[in-house]
């Protein structure tokens, strides 16, 4: 697995492959633009292309990109539904200006008023985004849910639904695993057994789409939906269980991102190392 974090670009997209090198990643996920606005200028190309550049020169590994918190794919308000499929088009846009391997998605709330036709209304959004980008060469990766409230999402088999349900899009489309969300859900990932079942559960409800993985502790216990990120081992999943992570080998030479809470660049630096060192006593017990 290659060990990276979620970095901040508000000193520029090149600056924030360096932040990523002091602190120790070998892969990063950025935002190409505020996660809070729906739109926003252009990507400038010269830009894009000096952070692929400074990427290439520091030997970076697989850069992630996370799309706008507003995006809600399920919504039963039309106008809403349309914006967020256009906003998903444009980030994969500017995606594949910044060379990014991934775009990680939230998928958004069921259907209100019929929460059957969710995972088809999500379908439906991903295809008509993907075309609309083009056809992008990044893969796009639906992230789960801590399954709080009407969010859909929260497991294998939710996200399941919508790779199948999939047309234009099928085949380019993954799921990337965060660790929160799945305890918060109620897959209590400080067991090595869940750690198991919850991959045997992707294998078969999604043939195993897992390509990247978003590894937060969780401040609650597990399967109280409860979406509060800790740092590695202060949390409930804890140091047993994401050495679990690093023992699963289906998971091996995943990018994994962590996205901590505190100041920079102590709460990246220390939550990397940590990481590090669960990675090297796993594979000393190989």
């Amino acid at each position: 697995m290659l060990i990276g974090a979620h970095v901040h670009v508000a000193g520029g997209y090149p600056a924030a492959v360096d932040y990523a090198r002091s602190v120790g990643a070998e892969c990063m996920q950025i935002f190409a633009k505020s996660p809070r606005q729906w739109s926003a200028r252009p990507m400038d190309p010269g830009i894009a292309r000096l952070f692929r550049a400074r990427v290439s020169d520091l030997g970076m590994g697989p850069v992630l990109v996370h799309t706008s918190y507003l995006i809600n794919l399920g919504s039963a308000d039309d106008a809403l539904w349309e914006r967020s499929w256009r906003t998903l088009a444009d980030e994969l846009v500017r995606a594949e200006l910044l060379g990014a391997s991934f775009v990680v998605t939230h998928l958004g709330t069921a259907h209100r008023i019929s929460p059957e036709m969710t995972a088809q209304r999500i379908a439906d959004a991903v295809d008509r985004a993907w075309r609309e980008a083009g056809g992008p060469v990044a893969r796009l990766l639906l992230e789960n849910t801590a399954g709080a409230g009407t969010t859909f999402g929260d497991g294998p088999g939710e996200l399941g639904q919508v790779l199948d349900l999939l047309s234009d899009a099928r085949g380019r489309v993954g799921v990337c695993l965060d660790t929160c969300h799945a305890h918060a859900a109620g897959w209590d990932l400080s067991s090595p057994c869940t750690w198991e079942r919850l991959v045997d559960e992707f294998e078969a409800c999604c043939g195993m789409p897992v390509e990247a993985v978003h590894a937060n502790d969780c401040v609650f216990p597990s399967g109280l939906h409860r979406d509060r990120h800790a740092w590695i081992g202060e949390g409930t999943i804890g140091w047993a269980g994401f050495g679990a992570m690093f023992a699963e080998r289906r998971l091996s030479g995943l990018p994994v991102i962590i996205e901590m809470p505190g100041e920079p660049p102590v709460k990246d630096a220390e939550n990397i190392e940590r990481l590090k060192r669960l990675r090297d006593a796993s594979s000393a017990c190989a």
